[in-house]
């Protein structure tokens, strides 16, 4: 090491300079701090850039994760277009023959589990593939699940097919085969006493006084007797939501509880109550709503006859009840 010299201006004469200990500990400290930052810079840019081992594992691992849910998604998403078609035709076409009420979408998806659930299981897997796809399933499972149920009401109700074409009406309920008895239809029509347009909510058939008055369907009489406007009445209960009505008979031939089959004599056609003249007041109500008696005759006329007898019905303007 060179040696260093400074100028005394007492003596005028160059004295020579002694190192002291804090002159070399600054000059050993310095080398190696400025050494310290250079390597600690290096190795975070060699961990920045260059992962681990053990991270080039995980990244895999995350990549076939990546994947495996892709091809989960896609086959719920897949499974989920056949649901929603059978779904379709559940509601709009087996449902729909068999007068069965479309399942509300609400029953279909079910309740959502809370959302606490499937945060749970986002933390456990660290992203929110798991609970995606855990969503998924739950909703897929019960929408599986309500539609098994759904086939098996379909087959309960194919299998009731039977006994409900025996109970719902379907003849007219006095014999007309002439369709010259048609008076008065469903619908709005003249009253014959206060002579004011009113809702007709049946059809009315003239006809002697005694003439013989058929059930038009098999069913259980639910009412036989006196009832304010409609004279001497019987409602028969066809079940399926059907029940019939006929009105202003002379002789009620049944009593209340009484099972009846289509075709039966049930009472005698009469001018009892708010009538003007000898005929039967017919009402068939679906679900406790008058609809028009003269869609369920089809057990009775062609389609000529129909035809005919609908264009009867609609000329008929005056009732007689």
């Amino acid at each position: 090491m060179k040696k260093k010299y400074h100028f005394n201006p007492s003596t005028l004469s160059f004295d020579e300079a002694k190192t002291t200990g804090k002159e070399i500990l600054q000059r050993i400290t310095w080398p190696l701090v400025i050494g310290f930052l250079i390597g600690i810079g290096l190795f975070f840019v060699f961990v920045t850039l260059f992962p681990s081992p053990r991270e080039i594992v995980v990244q895999k691992r995350y990549e076939a994760l990546q994947a495996e849910n892709a091809i989960l998604n896609s086959k719920v998403d897949n499974m989920q277009l056949v649901l929603a078609d059978l779904q379709q035709r559940d509601d709009n076409l087996y449902r729909s023959l068999l007068q069965a009420e479309p399942i509300p979408l609400s029953v279909r998806l079910g309740s959502v589990r809370q959302s606490s659930y499937y945060d749970s299981i986002a933390k456990m897997t660290d992203s929110k593939l798991g609970a995606d796809l855990s969503r998924k399933v739950d909703v897929l499972e019960n929408e599986l699940y309500v539609q098994a149920k759904s086939y098996e009401e379909i087959i309960s109700l194919t299998q009731q097919q039977d006994t409900r074409m025996k109970n719902i009406p379907a003849i007219q309920p006095v014999l007309n085969k002439d369709l010259t008895r048609v008076a008065s239809g469903y619908g709005w029509r003249i009253d014959p006493v206060y002579h004011t347009r009113r809702f007709h909510e049946g059809m009315d058939f003239t006809a002697p006084t005694g003439t013989d008055v058929y059930a038009t369907g098999n069913g259980k009489v639910v009412f036989a007797g006196w009832k304010q406007g409609y004279g001497n009445c019987i409602e028969i209960e066809h079940g399926f939501d059907y029940m019939t009505r006929y009105a202003h008979l002379h002789k009620v031939l049944v009593l209340k509880g009484k099972t009846v089959h289509r075709g039966d004599v049930i009472g005698l056609v009469g001018s009892t109550g708010k009538s003007t003249g000898p005929h039967l007041h017919y009402e068939v109500h679906y679900r406790n709503n008058p609809v028009d008696p003269r869609n369920y005759y089809f057990q009775d006329l062609s389609p000529e006859e129909y035809d005919r007898m609908v264009q009867l019905s609609n000329n008929a303007g005056n009732m007689m009840d």
